[in-house]
């Protein structure tokens, strides 16, 4: 069970969080002393329905978003490289606006049309500017962006910062990063996913600062996404140069890969906040390598992390079961939530778990989770979520889309594999 500090180790982080706060603002730095930074400011203090912590994320104290105005919560949307990978064209990019809209994904806020790699043609133009696969994409990619703009819906490109994309079958933007922001803005792209292969041997912070820079003056209305694989701990610096962060390696469609890309990106929490967020990668949701309720797990957490929900499955296709969970417009609004405060692992008992995190209206989001082969009964107790032991709740469960009242702790029989995810709001 996790636990607030003790009194005398209360202290101790007091004097560390005061002189860290302090040296930051000397600096222009922004604190870095765990995950306690604001809540310790507040320690003491007894909330209507806390202990004295109150889960408030790092972000508001460090003051290094990447202001453009944009990923105020995490960004929603399609990505095309988890099904597809390099087997894209224009006309897959429509037919997928079209399902977005017509399975009413569009309007739970499933917005980004996402192309990954594989675009481009191979070379660049006697100009040095990108274009678009002449086979694949004859259109060009501002008529794309003209017809998906039609449907309500954004556009979004990729490109890397190297010498080739990770696939090599087109450039990177090393080196051309005004550039390609200019080529970008030109067509209307409203998204960048920028990739890490093919680095030349130089750095990442000069590569990503690059671009970021490009990104700033030439690009303020596209959606920057970092796609670094969380090698240098980008969560610790990467709020100042775009919208969201990698922080793990590719996720596959496997239990082992979702949940080991969960834990990666738990770490991270203290750091997301409006405007920048953590990315443990895209959703797998639909394409057929885990169970229902392994996806409905996967779902679950990846909204109660703030990550970013960007669906990788063929929406012109998906099962019905698929659908129900990528609809579940209950989970979508935890993910979405405006205190924008990313929900961490507070117990852990060998392999069953407590995920939860703070909404706005003071209350709580929270998964029980079995990630064991048997069924198994998870107990969350309040002193591990920030409720005081007395503090009543009317307890939602999403997936059920029933309620019920509950005080002290919340308990649930849950199968293997699956999570029970409420919204507690204190009576």
């Amino acid at each position: 069970m996790a636990r607030g500090p003790s009194t005398p180790s209360l202290l101790l982080a007091l004097l560390v969080a005061a002189a860290a706060v302090a040296a930051s603002e000397a600096s222009g730095a922004p604190a870095a002393v765990g995950n306690w930074t604001e809540e310790l400011r507040g320690a003491g203090r007894r909330g209507r329905h806390g202990r004295g912590y109150v889960w408030r994320s790092r972000s508001r104290s460090r003051r290094r978003t990447f202001e453009n105005g944009l990923g105020r919560t995490p960004q929603m949307g399609w990505n095309s490289w988890n099904h597809f990978g390099c087997g894209i064209n224009e006309d897959l990019i429509k037919q997928t606006a079209d399902a977005l809209v017509n399975t009413g994904l569009a309007k739970l806020g499933y917005e980004y049309v996402n192309i990954d790699d594989c675009w481009a043609e191979s070379d660049r133009d006697y100009q040095g500017n990108f274009v678009a696969n002449r086979q694949t994409f004859p259109s060009g990619i501002k008529a794309l962006a003209d017809y998906v703009h039609a449907k309500g819906l954004k556009l979004g490109i990729y490109s890397d910062a190297g010498t080739r994309t990770c696939s090599k079958k087109m450039p990177g933007s090393l080196d051309h990063e005004e550039q390609d922001v200019k080529t970008f803005s030109s067509w209307g792209i409203d998204y960048l996913k920028y990739d890490n292969c093919n680095d030349a041997g130089r750095s990442v912070m000069e590569r990503y600062t690059k671009m970021s820079n490009a990104m700033k003056t030439y690009g303020k209305n596209i959606f920057f996404s970092l796609c670094e694989w969380g090698r240098e701990n980008p969560a610790t610096w990467a709020g100042s140069m775009g919208n969201s962060w990698r922080t793990t390696d590719d996720i596959a469609d496997n239990w082992g890969s979702m949940t080991s890309r969960a834990d990666q990106n738990d770490r991270w929490a203290s750091y997301a906040g409006p405007g920048g967020w953590n990315d443990p990668d895209m959703l797998e949701v639909g394409n057929g390598g885990m169970s229902e309720v392994e996806y409905r797990s996967h779902f679950s957490i990846w909204a109660l992390a703030k990550a970013p929900l960007l669906i990788g499955c063929d929406v012109r296709s998906m099962s019905q079961q698929t659908k129900d969970i990528l609809t579940n417009w209950e989970v979508i609004a935890v993910n979405q939530d405006s205190l924008g405060v990313q929900g961490k692992k507070v117990q852990s008992n060998n392999g069953l778990e407590v995920w939860a995190g703070p909404l706005n209206n003071n209350r709580k989001a929270v998964v029980l989770w079995n990630r064991q082969g048997y069924q198994a009964t998870i107990t969350a107790q309040w002193s591990s979520i920030g409720l005081a032991s007395s503090t009543a709740v009317t307890a939602r469960d999403l997936w059920a889309h029933s309620s019920f009242s509950a005080q002290g702790q919340l308990s649930a029989s849950v199968a293997p594999h699956d999570c029970k995810m409420y919204v507690l709001t204190p009576k």
